[in-house]
């Protein structure tokens, strides 16, 4: 031998050893301390899981959590999905132990001869230490964190099985798209469990891992595809499947699933409002443990109420010539698509909707919009706004009215009011028509939504009387006693306002609004039921004259118009609303089993259009709604009479009993709580003729204090 050569040689042996040497010490140094993690946490390891929600008939609406992942077992995982990734991602999986040596050469060349770190050498056992230590075993890549690794590689491998290996590396990895674990990324871009994947969707999951972004087949779908057909490729040349299978799993069409599983695809404002409530009372556990929330979503009636809305929207910006003056939705977000950029900033510029739906007797919210384009406005206009009520204010005044005394018959006068103001100037407020009525009786100021009858019937019971009663129905923003309050001057939460009709509905009981039945844990196990929240407000008898004469409202009152011509003919009450300067408008309306509320405006309180009346505007979507949701559901008893109440003949213009003296075609009979029906006749008067008010000097009759709140499972 040459000597050159044998130097040579001599010399790379020397290195070599040297190398061996220090490969040696690194791997006894490495870990000093707690430079590497421990792996007992793999005992009982439970990696962050996504808590899921489902409507109220057990169907899955979204997930929450930083890390969308849902748990399966090995054994529920099909054969040819683990065969993909392990010929994929570790074909020596089953004969290494933790390192495999021959990818280790083969990564070492290939990196010389290119001149560095081209190709990599990671095991699924070193891919799982790297995916469940992130923080001890960064993706950088030196010596140093890849033999760390190795070394916690060896070590599970010591100390688990290949089967446990595999099953807590395919519920760790990230698949793209928010996906962690195969079962979620098989829901996220299939829909359906890992448990039911073909050949080919098995290949598509399997084909993620090198680059999840990359190969996202809703993003690159031709990328995908071809990733897809090298992993079936892989999988015929070792034998997994036959050449037969791989020919038509590459053949097979790529059928993603529609939304993605995208939480904002269901009820996104319900979802998020959700979200809020668990992590207020459960704080960052909703994000890790799995839990499972069983909502009050009914999906039907979500529909319903978002088609209903965006319906009624559309329409109140598409009609007469000139009637809306502001640019429309689809106006605003084309030209924001033109642009490239966000249609909205703080608030969005457009005419925004909100509609509410709940279950009276339990206060099950079974629907709930908060806007109009979550993606454009995240927002809940439903739980988080503060807007003026205005005339679905007014029947917790007339409530308050009943409460002390007064009769459906009870006279008020549609007539001028002036008001000093502390400013020194004088409050004059007016009806929608800008016309005075004079005296009319308590149920046709209610039903005809006046005004001026509301106020002077506030005052006359004193505003401190109506904040108390405002209370009682379950209304919590400031209320200051101001005259205008009677007519809904003072902002609610429009949730709180939906919720207030309960009590009519229940024929006196309040339920607070509840949005879950019960949390489980990842088992199903429940830990939480919330309590449902009752308090009665009204008696019965009370309860059943306001509802009475809230169904005027829809029979003959300010919503008579939304009613006429839909076929809509069910037992139901409710009230419109409208502010000053048309600025916002409502509907609230109810029957035995199904409060809804609609209100619409602009995030930026602004005129609407000229003669903006909640009973054109917002009333039809809330028949609409009725129309579509009464389609599925049984018909809504009516409303028990109480058998206490006694029936008159009264005269329509002064409120007295009727008798012959006074013209037919203004008698018509009312219902009375025992002891405030009127005693006295009116007195004789030409047909036509406007009779002079009289009032009733009996003293009021002793307001019924309701039992204390009551709080029922």
């Amino acid at each position: 031998m040459k000597k050159p050569l044998k130097i040579l040689l001599i010399g790379a042996a020397a290195a070599g050893g040297l190398g061996v040497l220090a490969l040696g010490a690194g791997w006894l140094l490495v870990c000093r301390g707690d430079a590497c993690p421990s792996i007992s946490v793999l005992e009982k390891y439970n990696p962050r899981q996504t808590s899921k929600l489902y409507a109220a008939d057990g169907r899955f609406v979204a997930e929450l959590g930083l890390e969308r992942r849902t748990l399966i077992p090995l054994e529920q995982i099909p054969k040819v999905l683990t065969a993909a990734f392990i010929i994929t991602e570790d074909k020596r999986f089953f004969t290494h132990s933790g390192i495999d040596v021959i990818g280790v050469f083969r990564a070492g060349v290939t990196n010389v001869l290119r001149g560095g770190y081209v190709q990599g050498f990671s095991t699924i056992t070193m891919q799982l230490a790297r995916n469940v230590f992130p923080r001890q075993l960064t993706r950088e890549k030196t010596p140093l964190r890849k033999l760390r690794e190795a070394r916690v590689a060896r070590a599970i491998e010591a100390k688990y099985s290949k089967d446990r290996i595999l099953e807590l590396y395919l519920n760790q990895i990230y698949l793209g798209g928010g996906a962690y674990g195969v079962e979620t990324a098989s829901q996220r871009f299939f829909g359906k469990s890992v448990r039911e994947l073909n050949l080919a969707e098995a290949a598509m999951i399997a084909a993620l891992p090198k680059a999840p972004g990359r190969y996202d087949p809703r993003r690159f779908p031709e990328r995908a595809i071809q990733r897809r057909n090298t992993i079936l490729e892989l999988m015929r040349r070792e034998g997994a499947i036959s050449d037969a299978d791989a020919s038509l799993a590459k053949a097979y069409p790529l059928r993603l699933a529609h939304g993605g599983g995208s939480s904002a695809e269901v009820a996104p404002y319900y979802v998020e409002w959700v979200r809020q409530l668990l992590e207020a009372k459960f704080g960052e556990r909703i994000y890790q443990e799995g839990l499972r929330v069983h909502t009050t979503l009914d999906l039907e009636l979500q529909g319903a109420a978002e088609r209903s809305l965006e319906r009624q929207l559309k329409a109140v910006e598409g009609g007469s010539a000139g009637a809306f003056p502001h640019r429309t939705y689809e106006q605003i977000m084309a030209a924001a698509a033109a642009a490239d950029e966000p249609a909205a900033e703080a608030v969005t510029p457009y005419l925004q909707g909100a509609f509410i739906v709940m279950d009276p007797r339990t206060g099950a919210v079974r629907a709930l919009v908060g806007g109009r384009d979550y993606d454009d406005s995240k927002f809940n206009r439903a739980t988080q706004a503060t807007r003026q009520p205005g005339s679905t204010f007014k029947p917790i005044v007339y409530a308050t009215a009943v409460q002390s005394g007064r009769p459906p018959s009870y006279i008020l006068d549609d007539a001028l009011v002036e008001l000093p103001q502390v400013a020194g100037d004088t409050w004059q407020p007016r009806n929608y028509d800008l016309k005075f009525e004079g005296p009319m009786v308590m149920r046709r100021a209610l039903y005809n939504s006046r005004n001026l009858p509301a106020i002077r019937l506030g005052m006359e019971l004193g505003e401190q009387s109506v904040v108390d009663m405002a209370r009682k129905f379950g209304l919590t923003t400031p209320i200051p006693e101001y005259p205008s309050i009677h007519i809904g001057s003072s902002d609610v939460i429009p949730l709180q306002m939906v919720a207030a009709y309960s009590t009519f509905a229940n024929l006196g009981w309040r339920v607070a609004p509840v949005a879950i039945l019960r949390v489980e844990d990842a088992k199903g196990e429940a830990f939480w039921t919330p309590e449902i929240t009752r308090e009665q407000v009204l008696t019965p008898e009370e309860s059943w004259l306001m509802v009475d004469m809230m169904k005027d409202v829809l029979r003959r009152g300010s919503a008579a118009g939304a009613v006429a011509g839909t076929g809509f003919s069910l037992p139901a009450g409710g009230k419109t609303g409208t502010t000053n300067d048309y600025t916002d408008v409502w509907f609230i309306g109810y029957t035995a089993d199904l409060v809804a509320g609609v209100w619409m405006g602009f995030d930026r309180p602004q005129k609407i259009m000229p003669n903006a009346q909640g009973g054109r505007l917002a009333a039809p979507a809330w028949v609409q709604f009725m129309v579509e949701a009464y389609q599925r559901k049984p018909a809504p008893p009516d409303w028990p009479r109480p058998s206490s109440l006694v029936s008159r003949q009264v005269d329509d213009l002064s409120g007295l009993l009727a008798n012959p003296g006074c013209p037919g075609e203004d008698a018509y009979y009312e219902w009375f709580i025992p002891g405030t029906e009127p005693i006295a006749e009116c007195p004789p008067r030409a047909a036509g003729e406007r009779p002079a008010p009289v009032k009733d000097t009996r003293p009021p009759r002793k307001a019924t204090v309701p039992p204390a709140p009551e709080r029922k499972p």
